[in-house]
């Protein structure tokens, strides 16, 4: 026997499975897909203008250093890496999206990244948390040891 359900019926039972909270939102495709490629380059310090792109204009970014407001004190921030470290990347991660609604996500980068300072190299784990509202990173966290950030 076959299972004729109408396009209407299925567009009804999808409306009502989502209504009662029993399906979740999943995108087609992953929002962190178009924006690791720029975190990497920001974190290489091989960053182009087209890189900053994905903040919103109201951004910011903090690590346990310093806090940055706007996407003019966010380019500061990763255009200065290179001037202090004569080789900063991300040389391991994965990456977990988490949705929160269809237009807000959030991106978790549980990473290793690697500097050279004075000929040395330094090696810290971190997790990069990216707040994502409409295709747009609007808050930029770096626990570096994965340790939350003061307030």
């Amino acid at each position: 026997m076959e299972n004729n359900i109408s396009p209407k019926d299925k567009e009804d039972e999808t409306r009502e499975c989502c209504s009662k909270e029993s399906c979740e939102y999943k995108p087609t495709k992953p929002v962190s897909d178009d924006i690791i490629p720029h975190i990497l380059n920001l974190y290489g310090s091989c960053a182009t203008p087209r890189d900053f792109e994905i903040y919103a204009s109201n951004a910011s970014f903090e690590d346990p250093l310093m806090c940055a407001q706007g996407v003019k004190q966010i380019k500061s921030a990763f255009y200065s890496l290179s001037k202090i470290f004569s080789e900063s990347r991300i040389v391991e991660y994965s990456v977990k999206e988490n949705a929160m609604s269809p237009k807000k996500q959030e991106i978790l980068i549980d990473n290793k990244q690697n500097y050279k300072f004075l000929g040395k190299s330094i090696d810290m784990i971190s997790l990069i948390k990216l707040y994502v509202e409409d295709g747009k990173v609007v808050r930029h966290e770096d626990w570096w040891d994965k340790k939350p950030l003061r307030k």
